[in-house]
């Protein structure tokens, strides 16, 4: 079984407050396998990000446990990357100061960190921006700085927030697609919110659908089409689209409010 497997189980998260107690997400479990790339919709407000965090080690389970590899992780590490949707870059940083930000931090030497930086800056398409400030960089580019940064450090599992949320929809659709070639090359866990049901059923090989706050698993469905094709060939096929009805449908009974006799 390959490495980078993540069992969620029988979590609940509560956040309290002085006056209030809200209950984020309620009794969710579900394991993703290593080398797996598992994307997660659900409605507005059903716990997708904390989930994310939660996996991270950002913030702690109320109760249940979440393990990698069968151990329980009680915070963040480096066999888990997360890639924001806001980039989360350093401006004072240049793109190769940000990428090698993570190998520093583990006391990589110089030589090292720089050859392996601009390993993944070469396969980010960002050869000849390693001297370039984020201020002089497309929202696109920013977003290959942080996957770049990430992937440096040899994370197993990439947790994704909604990473290509607000970018216009070619750049969008051509970094769905660079991310898909990095997972085949490299063979990461991954692990993909956002609420967009085509990019969920054309990136991965399960979705899982979250119910209505508070947040747990209403079904993971096997995402069966032939990736072969082009883009085109994919999206345009009966299976995509049988796929991604039978996403929406579960979505769409969350999402729908209910009428009141």
């Amino acid at each position: 079984m390959s490495e980078g497997r993540v069992t969620v189980s029988s979590i609940e998260k509560i956040y309290q407050s002085e006056n209030e107690r809200t209950k984020a997400i309620d009794d969710l479990s579900f394991e993703s396998e290593g080398g797996e790339f598992l994307s997660v919709v659900g409605p507005s407000g059903c716990g997708k990000s904390t989930l994310l965090y939660l996996i991270a080690g950002f913030l702690e389970p109320s109760s249940g446990t979440i393990a990698v590899d069968g151990n329980e992780i009680h915070g963040p590490g480096t066999d888990r990357g997360v890639v924001f949707q806001d980039y989360a870059l350093f401006p004072w940083r240049t793109v190769m100061d940000n990428v090698t930000y993570g190998l520093e931090e583990q006391n990589i030497p110089k030589d090292e960190r720089q050859e392996t930086a601009q390993r993944f800056i070469d396969m980010m398409g960002l050869d000849g921006f390693e001297d370039k400030y984020p201020k002089e960089l497309s929202g696109g580019m920013k977003q290959r700085v942080a996957l770049a940064r990430t992937l440096a450090y040899d994370p197993q599992i990439l947790l994704m927030d909604e990473p290509f949320g607000a970018l216009d929809q070619p750049l969008r659709e051509s970094l769905q697609d660079h991310l898909l070639d990095i997972w085949r090359e490299l063979g990461k866990t991954i692990i993909f919110i956002t609420h967009d049901v085509e990019e969920a059923v054309y990136l991965s090989e399960k979705v899982m659908i979250m119910t209505q706050h508070p947040g747990t698993k209403k079904a993971v469905l096997d995402i069966d089409i032939d990736r072969t094709g082009t883009r085109e060939e994919i999206i345009t096929s009966d299976e995509y689209a049988e796929q991604k009805n039978r996403v929406w449908r579960l979505l769409h009974e969350e999402t729908q409010p209910e009428v009141q006799v």
